[in-house]
Formats: C-alpha cells, structure tokens, sequence
C-alpha cells in the first residue's frame, strides 16, 4: 500500500545497545527526559489490545522540549500501526500524520518528541524507523512530513518558542519490556547518533540517555487510587480488587495529615541541623528558604478563623445543594402521582 512506510533492513547489522536505567553511569548526559505515568500506561494497553500475530508494538511520542532541545517532557502518546518481519517493516504513515493533526488541534503546545516500541531490546528495524521520526521531529512545526506524503500545518510547536526546528535536537527512542522481567516493567530511553563517514540511517548507534518519571498532582491522585486496588489483591481478596473513590471531605483530611507528616519531617531536619547532628545541605537550604517565602506572615488564630470560616461556607454548600436535590426529587415524585 502507498500509505505504508516501506523499510527493507538489507544485510546491515544494528549496533551493540547499552541497557540503561534511571540513573545508568554510563548514559548521556547531554540530553534528561521526563515521562508522565499516563503515557506508560497508554504503553501497556496498546500492547495488551495488539494483534495476535503481533510480538511488539510502536507508537509516537507527544510532548514538549526546551528551547536547546537537552530537556524533554513526555506527556502523551499514541499507537501506530505497524507490521514487520525478518526481512522488511512496515508502518502505517497516513494514520501518523492523521493522529498527530488531530491531537494538534486539541493541544498544539504538544509535539513530536520522539517514538516508543516494547520489547526486552532495540529491534533491528530501530535506526530506519528512528531516521523516519528524526525527520518529523526537526520538520518545520515538528509536524511537516517526509516530501512523499503531504505536509501538516506548520506553527505546532511549543508557544513561540519551538515553532522553528530546534538545533541538535534528537528524538527519544522509548523501549518498555512488558514482560515484566523480575517483575519490574523496564524501561529504556535512547538517543541516536550517527557514526563513519556515510550519513545512513543504518550507521546510527543507540545512546542511553537519563530518565525520570514524574507524577503531576491529577496523575498522583488517580495512581495512589490504584495502589490501594493492588493492595487489596495482595491482601487475597475475593474478585476483582476495587479501590472506591475518595470522597471530598476524606480527601482534604487525607491532605492536612500529609501535609503535618511533612511539615513534622522538616521540623525534625531543620532542628537537628540546628543542634550539629546533622550535617547542614545548602540544596535543601535554599528549597526552604524559597517555600518559606511564598508563605504569607499571618497569626495562627487569624489563619484559624480564616479557615473555620471557609470550611462552614464549604458546608453550607454542601447542605444547600443536598437539600435542593431532595426538594426536587420530591417535586417530581409528586407530579408522577398528581
């Protein structure tokens, strides 16, 4: 088919690949990059809902660079479909461009970072699909296609900021190992570098590169739901484990007594400093300073007031909007019997 990528390996061998972690001493340091918990779970159902026939899958990464293109943020992703043999790979380029201009329009801050595939290495076919994801990532907007297929609106960069390609920017290469070796899902990230003399993508060496994984509030809140269901499984519960939602008033209880376990840990690091037990971090230090100062200077029973306030308002709300629903509740039971 002509909407296909069609990529055929020939008797070229892929470069040894350095297996990497978190914090690898061997990995790059010119290049850190942040993935959020959603795209590694988008990951995993993609590969749970892919083809029988199918050992790995791909898919595009979605996300935001600096401005020197060193930092990358992960925020999303998608599938692409794909098939691949021992002799040739195929990837579906109509779909591509047709997902990615339909996720610019709902976020256009959001652009090519780089690409993902599963498995427990690199494949084979990764430095011809990595140059095909080089190209789209240093396109005009990060979003214009190679000259067979047509182009993308172009201006779908980062604000202002990254609508022009960004220099030595390199895409990021994502390999999730969901067969959970060790009972870990690995994870891998990687850079390309081209090496001889020959610019192919076939002469790419694979790089890996520092990672974290970062957990925004929203994300936090809907993983620490999950790791009560899998504590519930790991207790023998009978069925599928369920985790109920935290209702708003156990929440915000929830939050003052994690934020007094907190406030109890620096209390005890600041006062041990203060005696010489521990030794002094001007990091922390300055972290300190920098809160310290976004906090306003306020009495505590001023504070205290302040708050029983807000919270009877809270739930006065609260009591109105229970009472309205049952009025209306009776209301319509009334007009069933009239």
């Amino acid at each position: 088919m002509s909407s296909f990528l069609h990529l055929n390996l020939g008797n070229t061998l892929l470069q040894p690949s350095l297996s990497t972690q978190q914090h690898n001493p061997f990995a790059k340091d010119s290049q850190q990059c942040y993935i959020h918990p959603v795209v590694l779970f988008s990951i995993l159902d993609h590969y749970l809902r892919r083809n029988s026939t199918q050992d790995n899958v791909i898919g595009t990464l979605l996300g935001i660079q600096s401005d020197d293109g060193r930092v990358v943020e992960v925020r999303s992703c998608f599938a692409v479909p794909h098939f691949e043999n021992e002799e040739q790979v195929e990837m579906d380029m109509d779909y591509h461009h047709q997902m990615y201009q339909l996720h610019s329009r709902v976020n256009q801050k959001e652009v090519i970072v780089g690409w993902y595939s599963t498995g427990k290495k690199l494949s084979k076919y990764a430095p011809l699909i990595h140059d095909f994801y080089t190209k789209q990532a240093t396109a005009v907007g990060g979003a214009r296609a190679t000259a067979a297929t047509p182009t993308t609106p172009a201006g779908m960069g980062l604000g202002q900021q990254t609508t022009q390609p960004t220099t030595g920017f390199s895409p990021v290469h994502l390999v999730v190992d969901t067969d959970m070796t060790d009972n870990q899902l690995g994870i891998q990230a990687y850079v390309a570098s081209l090496v001889g003399t020959e610019k192919n993508p076939e002469n790419s060496i694979f790089l890996p590169i520092s990672y974290e994984v970062q957990y925004p509030n929203a994300e936090r809140s809907a993983l620490d739901v999950i790791s009560k269901a899998k504590d519930a499984a790991a207790q023998g519960g009978d069925g599928d484990p369920l985790a109920p939602l935290v209702a708003d008033m156990d929440h915000l209880e929830v939050a003052i007594k994690q934020l007094v376990e907190m406030l109890d840990r620096v209390s005890s690091y600041v006062q041990r400093v203060c005696d010489g037990v521990a030794e002094p971090n001007n990091v922390v230090g300055k972290y300190l300073v920098d809160m310290l100062s976004y906090v306003p200077r306020i009495d505590a029973s001023q504070f205290e007031g302040l708050f029983q306030t807000h919270l009877q308002d809270l739930l006065m709300i609260v009591y109105l909007s229970n009472l309205t629903r049952a009025q209306l509740d009776i209301a319509d039971r009334l007009q069933r019997i009239m």
